[in-house]
């Protein structure tokens, strides 16, 4: 996914709990239920052989979070489409298998196809839109996987604009429905603050972050990933972020399952439990993000798992 590939602080909103009695076409708000951390997060978009919709719980054991990539402004594509092209009984007992193992069910939206400030697309109208797709086929949530680097570049405050005007929208008409974002933007190099501006803005609406900063030699040692990221990129690091403004219980640490899904900032799964551990010591516990299924499946999050969360 190139999505993964670039820099990135994640937004997540997930309200698992609350939003699991709504029917498919609910369209009344309902009552907001803010999930507890930690929250063991993965994304599916690679075609994978012989599949018919989302994998089986059972080969994924210890998340509680599956995202379908993509949502489009054009339409559903990759695994959100392969979930569309379900019918409606396959996709209720789906739902229900996933619902019962205490997984949320979501669709990630625009990736690095979309840039939809810059296209000039209403924040409003496409929040409708994409509200109305979640509703409809029965989906727990989204994430927001916004790469519209042309207008969060312009630092001219466009960006930030349209993902405040968005995210109220959005709120609104699938209140207790998860939603995440995917910034693809350190914001520490932003006069416009970039998503520290989207968080002061709409900070309350959005139930976590999914940290996902990469660089070649970046946040690939835990002191560089927690505490303290490099000159080329400062205060970046989990413990900066939080420092600036961000809930720390919010900032849930990304990772691609292997070298083969992003072209940096990988690490081991031992490595990565460590880094996990040393954060949770320090009052962390956000959880923890993958890229992409299958390279990541249950023995992946068990393993990062072990030492501060063991299943």
């Amino acid at each position: 996914m190139v999505s993964f590939v670039l820099p990135s602080l994640v937004s997540v909103f997930a309200a698992i709990g609350g939003m699991l009695s709504m029917s498919p076409m609910d369209t009344t708000l309902s009552t907001r239920t803010t999930p507890a951390a930690p929250h063991f997060v993965i994304y599916s978009d690679k075609w994978v052989s012989g599949e018919n919709g989302p994998p089986a719980t059972s080969s994924i054991t210890g998340y509680n979070v599956f995202v379908l990539s993509f949502w489009l402004v054009s339409g559903p594509a990759d695994q959100a489409e392969e979930w569309v092209s379900l019918d409606n009984a396959t996709r209720a007992s789906i739902v229900s298998s996933y619902h019962n193992a205490g997984i949320s069910l979501i669709v990630s939206a625009f990736g690095s196809t979309d840039a939809p400030t810059s296209e000039g697309y209403d924040p409003t109208t496409i929040a409708n839109d994409l509200a109305a797709f979640v509703l409809e086929y029965d989906l727990d949530g989204v994430d927001i996987d916004y790469e519209d680097f042309n207008a969060m570049n312009a630092e001219n405050g466009s960006a930030e604009t349209w993902l405040t005007t968005f995210t109220k929208a959005l709120r609104a008409k699938a209140s207790a429905r998860s939603i995440h974002f995917n910034p693809r933007t350190r914001c520490s190099m932003y006069s416009s603050g970039a998503y520290l501006t989207v968080n002061k803005n709409v900070g309350s609406l959005i139930d976590w972050y999914n940290f996902y900063n990469q660089g070649t030699t970046e946040y690939t040692t835990c002191s560089g990933l927690l505490t303290k990221s490099s000159t080329t990129w400062p205060n970046t690091a989990v413990f900066q972020i939080a420092a600036a403004g961000v809930s720390l219980d919010k900032l849930v640490i990304g990772k691609p399952a292997t070298t083969s899904d992003a072209s940096n900032g990988y690490m081991t799964t031992t490595l990565l439990a460590q880094c996990v551990d040393e954060a949770y010591q320090q009052g962390w516990d956000a959880g923890v993000m993958v890229w992409e299924f299958p390279d990541a499946a249950a023995a992946w999050i068990k393993a990062v798992r072990a030492l501060a969360f063991p299943e």
